[in-house]
């Protein structure tokens, strides 16, 4: 047994030596521990970064209709939305339709939330002057049929029936300061 003064922890020897050593160790690889999550953050920022532009682009799929679901307003529609199922049917149907043929034509079912999804999708185009019109309420057509319409079948103006008198809207010269 050894004695008490000739102990190697006692004496600070090559035993207290090795132990300094060891917590130098543990210290170093708990910063390295500290710099690989900090790293790991960093990439899963990244990472949500890149997802979230990833959602705002068309899917690949959509990259074929993208061209054909060009409004002129320049605005791009994704497939299987309801605008965009309301653009294929009436543009099926080459008139205007009903928001509920329109959902009757997507294979939508009709009902108050699907109904009042459409109209307020198909409105706000519409209130932007974008692709859709709005001839009567709840009815809706595409502007790029209207204007072809139109310039195919130009409808002379009915005479205008009014009250207003013949020289409404002209400047009155008036006879006595002359």
């Amino acid at each position: 047994m050894p004695s008490p003064i000739t102990s190697p922890i006692l004496l600070g020897t090559p035993a207290m030596m090795s132990r300094r050593k060891i917590e130098e160790r543990i210290l170093k690889k708990q910063q390295e521990i500290q710099e690989l999550e900090s790293q790991m953050r960093e990439a899963r920022a990244y990472i949500q970064a890149l997802q979230d532009v990833a959602k705002m682009l068309p899917r690949e799929g959509d990259a074929e209709r993208e061209t054909s679901d060009v409004s002129p307003a320049g605005e791009t529609m994704r497939s299987g939305s309801m605008v965009a199922d309301a653009r294929d049917a009436i543009l099926a149907a080459r008139k205007a339709l009903h928001v509920v043929d329109i959902l009757k034509a997507s294979g939508r079912e009709n009902n108050r939330k699907n109904r009042t999804g459409m109209s307020g999708s198909l409105a706000a185009y519409v209130r932007r002057r974008e692709v859709f019109t709005r001839p009567k309420p709840n009815t809706y057509g595409l502007i790029e049929l209207s204007t072809s319409e139109n310039a195919s079948n130009p409808q002379p103006r009915p005479a205008a029936q009014s009250s207003l008198p013949e020289d409404f809207g002209l400047d009155r010269v008036d006879e006595t300061t002359h």
